[in-house]
């Protein structure tokens, strides 16, 4: 008696379709671009107006942002190999915590946070 074991990897009838062409996911994408674009375009104007280190890491942090949603876009659209978008959205999300937190780090209390932290010891 022979028997012929095969296994399939990741199919199953409940299987996720592809993101290829997705409606739903387009829609959410796009949602997404249009709320970091508003986001971004505030954290320009801010960063035009204070003009500092702080606000340049915090508006290249949200730029990024908007350029993963737009790589997004191109891998539902099936511009972007899922590959490349991994490599991409991942890359991103080191160089987002990155920059927020060497903003964080940037930040020295002001006068008044030091004079108020003096006073309640």
């Amino acid at each position: 008696m022979i028997v012929t074991v095969s296994r399939v990897v990741l199919q199953s009838e409940t299987a996720w379709p592809g993101v290829e062409g997705s409606i739903p996911l387009l829609c959410v994408i796009f949602a997404a671009v249009l709320g970091t674009g508003s986001l971004f375009i505030v954290s320009l104007l801010t960063y035009r107006q204070r003009r500092s280190l702080r606000y340049l890491l915090i508006t290249t942090a949200v730029g990024c942002l908007l350029f993963r949603s737009i790589v997004g876009i191109g891998t539902a659209s099936g511009v972007v190999p899922m590959p490349v978008h991994h490599f991409v959205e991942h890359s991103l999300d080191f160089l987002i915590a990155a920059l927020v937190l060497y903003a964080v780090l940037q930040s020295t209390p002001n006068r008044l946070e030091t004079d108020n932290e003096e006073s309640v010891r």
